[in-house]
């Protein structure tokens, strides 16, 4: 009797056992042939549709808009699939996938997917919208006494130029664009906000950074806690570079200093107070060529993205800086609007920065996973290597300047770069702060909120009786929403892996005076441990693979605030 309960029980668990590993062999099978279904729609899709966002970027003509749109919209089609979602929910809900690899592209796929839960026509929608207000501001050009201005031009006014009135004459021409646009963008927020609500979110900014694995108490809390290590030591600097504009402008006091007085239009960057002109050591200089040979000297060589990114301005083309791979197998390109100072050197180096991350992906990984761990971490990557352009050790080994001129220059340049770190940092606690509370209610007075939020993060004066949205004139806002706070996550990243990179991998405890230049083992390093795991981990398990800890903001602080 015993023998046989002991045999009844045996082959009823041999059962059990022999049908649970058939389930996970048939959900494995499913998801698979899923992923496999989904590249042989994705891939072709992918590069087109990067490849349309290019020529619209380029060109500025209507009629490739309006190809990218279209483009963009059958994207948005495949991702609203609600039987795909039906699908990815039940094999994920099964808890079958136990293999790390596949289960990685599971959680992908079923974010990317969410967007099913939303209506189509309102995705489509903000396809429309989001198009028509890139093409105001791509076609946008300031005007003053009939001559346009592009962008770089509108910058060098407020860089260079002694003279008050023309600043502001420049900075209030070129914000004509926030009425061109204002009024679309709050309908795009709103559309935005009923997708996000249709997904079971509040809103779209929580569901922004819930679906790119980021929690948004958690960001919150970052902010606060940076805002609180930088406050301090910005307030002295702010007090020093007002004190400088002061005399430079030849003005009565600090009462008179105004938003356009900062050399830049929203006080994103650091003006020139330090007695270190950045720009002489590069105007005689090929930019790109500077930035090929850094790239090529540490491991990455970037000649073959060279050839295919455009790099110079035009009538027509963006007026911006980004990176694309066009798709995911190599073929990474740059736009740029090139003029030979330090500015672009650092746009040059920080965007191929990113080329060099999306370029040395490992490209046998799963297509959906070949991208980097997080938009943030390729941030870090563009944000290590741009801050070389004002590293007297850089300019050293790349342009060959003296080691008397590098001695001469090594204090400023410090503090010129802790400047612009403090800057962009207030800056950044604007773009998150203001988001996150518009998309919370845009009906409330969007216009005071920026300027309330200027006034305590960036202790700018708002200008007296002026109530235009000047929030608007940042394309950000439209075009890359509820991404700004990866900038400043990047920065924190980026110091990160400086510290541990001298440490570790140079061995050195000589945190000034690096520039990595031809040092290979600095791109074996980025290559095996941050570039080629793509998007296999999550974020900060990457991090933590890489550097030995998750993302802290210590070292952060210990390079630019105490």
């Amino acid at each position: 009797m015993k023998t046989f309960k002991l045999l009844v029980t045996l082959l009823t668990s041999a059962a059990l056992i022999s049908g649970c590993q058939s389930q996970k062999e048939n959900m494995k099978k499913e998801l698979v042939d899923f992923i496999r279904k989904f590249d042989s729609v994705y891939i072709p899709l992918y590069k087109a549709n990067t490849l349309a966002s290019w020529d619209a970027a380029i060109s500025g003509k209507p009629e490739d808009f309006k190809k990218s749109e279209e483009l963009q919209m059958k994207l948005v089609k495949l991702f609203a699939d609600k039987g795909s979602l039906k699908k990815l929910d039940s094999i994920k809900v099964s808890g079958m996938i136990t293999d790390s690899l596949l289960l990685r592209q599971l959680d992908v796929l079923y974010r990317a997917f969410m967007m099913a839960k939303a209506d189509t026509a309102k995705l489509n929608a903000t396809v429309r919208m989001q198009s028509g207000i890139e093409q105001k501001y791509g076609n946008f050009r300031a005007i003053i006494n009939g001559k346009k201005m592009n962008d770089n031009e509108v910058e060098n006014v407020l860089r260079n130029s002694k003279d008050v009135k023309a600043q502001k004459e420049v900075w209030i021409a070129q914000k004509k664009i926030g009425p061109v646009v204002a009024a679309d963008i709050i309908r795009l927020v709103k559309k935005r906000n009923e997708i996000a609500k249709d997904l079971g979110f509040r809103n779209y900014h929580e569901m922004s950074l819930t679906l790119s694995e980021q929690d948004p108490k958690v960001i919150s809390e970052l902010f606060d806690q940076l805002n609180s290590l930088t406050k301090g030591a910005f307030a002295e600097v702010k007090n020093d570079i007002d004190n400088y504009f002061v005399t430079y402008y030849n003005l009565k006091s600090k009462a008179e200093l105004m938003p356009w007085n900062y050399q830049n239009r929203f006080f994103q960057e650091a003006p020139k107070i330090y007695a270190v002109d950045l720009d002489q050591f590069y105007r005689d200089k090929k930019i790109e060529q500077l930035t090929s040979t850094f790239y090529a000297g540490i491991g990455l060589p970037i000649d073959d993205m060279l050839k295919n990114s455009d790099l110079f301005p035009k009538e027509g083309k963006n007026q911006h800086a980004f990176c694309t791979d066009i798709d995911n197998k190599g073929d990474v390109r740059v736009l740029c609007n090139i003029t030979p100072n330090s500015n672009w050197m650092n746009t040059m180096l920080h965007e191929f920065g990113h080329a060099v991350y999306d370029k040395n992906i490992d490209t046998t990984l799963p297509f959906i996973l070949r991208d980097p761990a997080h938009t943030f971490t390729t941030e870090a990557i563009a944000m290590m290597f741009g801050r070389f352009a004002s590293n007297p050790q850089w300019l050293k080994d790349n342009l060959g300047i003296s080691d008397e001129e590098k001695t001469k220059i090594a204090g400023n340049c410090f503090k010129t770069l802790r400047l612009e770190q403090l800057v962009f940092s207030r800056w950044a606690q604007v773009m998150y702060r203001f988001e996150k509370s518009m998309y919370d209610n845009p009906d409330q007075d969007l216009n005071k909120l920026w300027w309330n939020l200027a006034e305590k993060y960036q202790l700018l004066k708002r200008p007296e009786g002026r109530n235009e949205p000047d929030w608007a004139t940042k394309i950000h806002i439209a075009s890359y929403p509820c991404y700004y706070h990866n900038y400043l996550l990047g920065e924190l990243l980026a110091s990160q892996l400086y510290y541990h990179i001298v440490g570790t991998i140079l061995q050195s405890d000589d945190y000034k005076f690096q520039s990595f230049t031809g040092k290979k083992e600095v791109g074996d390093y980025l290559k095996k441990n941050i570039f080629l795991p793509g998007s296999k981990y999550y974020w900060n398990d990457m991090i933590e693979k890489a550097t030995g800890e998750k993302l802290t903001p210590k070292y952060y602080a210990k390079q630019f605030v105490k």
